[in-house]
C-alpha cells in the first residue's frame, strides 16, 4: 500500500466511500435512463388498446392504485436480488400503460403534441435543475422531506375527491402543487444519493422516477387544461 496512504487511513476509507456514492448515483442515473424505455412503451401500447375505452375511470383508479403499491412492495422486498430491476421495469411499463389515458386525452387536441412536447421538455429542465442543485445544496432536507410526505398524502386525498368533483380549477391547484413537491424530492433522493444515506441504486431509482413520472404528468394536466385547443 502507498506510504501515504498507510500514514492517512482516513483517506482510504474515505475514497472509498466516494467511490461507492459515485457508483450508486451512476447506476441510478443509468437505470433511470432505462425505465424511460419501458414507460414509452408501455404509453404505446396502452393508447394502441384504446386503455382510456377499456377500462372507466373507477375502475382505471383501482387498477392504477392495486398495480402501483404492489409493484412498490414487491421492487422493495426484491431490491437487492436479481429480480429488482426486471421488476422496476415492469412497473415502469404499467406506468406507461396507466399514462396512455391522459395523453390520448392531450393527443386529441389540436396542439397535443406540441402539448407533450412542453411537458417533456419542462420534465427535462426540472430533472437536469435539481440533479444540479443535489451536488450543491450542503443543507440536510429531512425535516423539509417530512412536510412534503405531508403534503403528498394530501394531494393524494385530494386527487381522489376531485375524481368525484371533476374541478378544473382543483386540478390546476393541485398539478402547480404537485409539480413543486415532487421536484423537491427529485432533489432530495438525489442528495441522499451524494451523501451516502442511499446505499441501493434500485431504491433510489424508483424514487426518482415516481417524482419525474408524477411532474410530467402534472405539466400534461395543467397544459391540457391551461392550453388545451379542441378546435
Amino acid at each position: 500500500m502507498d506510504q501515504s496512504v498507510q500514514n492517512f487511513p482516513g483517506l482510504a476509507g474515505g475514497g472509498a466511500l466516494a467511490a461507492q456514492r459515485n457508483r450508486v448515483l451512476r447506476n441510478t442515473y443509468w437505470l433511470l435512463a432505462l425505465s424511460m424505455v419501458p414507460t414509452v412503451l408501455g404509453a404505446w401500447v396502452g393508447m394502441s388498446m384504446g386503455i382510456n375505452r377499456i377500462l372507466t375511470p373507477g375502475i382505471g383508479l383501482i387498477v392504477f392504485l392495486v398495480g402501483a403499491f404492489g409493484f412498490m412492495f414487491a421492487i422493495e422486498k426484491f431490491k437487492n436480488s436479481a429480480a429488482g430491476v426486471p421488476i422496476l421495469l415492469g412497473f415502469t411499463f404499467f406506468m406507461g400503460v396507466m399514462l396512455s389515458r391522459m395523453l390520448a386525452v392531450v393527443l386529441g387536441m389540436s396542439n397535443g403534441a406540441s402539448l407533450v412536447m412542453m411537458a417533456f421538455a419542462g420534465t427535462g429542465a426540472i430533472f437536469l435543475g435539481m440533479a444540479t442543485l443535489s451536488s450543491i445544496v450542503k443543507r440536510d432536507l429531512t425535516n423539509m422531506a417530512k412536510f412534503m410526505f405531508i403534503g403528498v398524502i394530501l394531494l393524494l386525498v385530494a386527487g381522489i375527491a376531485n375524481f368525484f368533483i371533476q374541478s378544473s380549477a382543483l386540478m390546476i391547484t393541485l398539478s402547480v402543487v404537485a409539480i413543486g413537491i415532487f421536484s423537491f424530492f427529485i432533489l432530495y433522493d438525489l442528495k441522499r444519493v451524494q451523501d451516502g444515506e442511499e446505499t441501493n441504486y434500485i431504491t433510489a431509482t424508483l424514487g426518482v422516477y415516481l417524482s419525474i413520472y408524477n411532474v410530467f404528468q402534472s405539466l400534461l394536466a395543467l397544459f391540457g387544461i391551461a392550453g388545451g385547443n379542441n378546435d
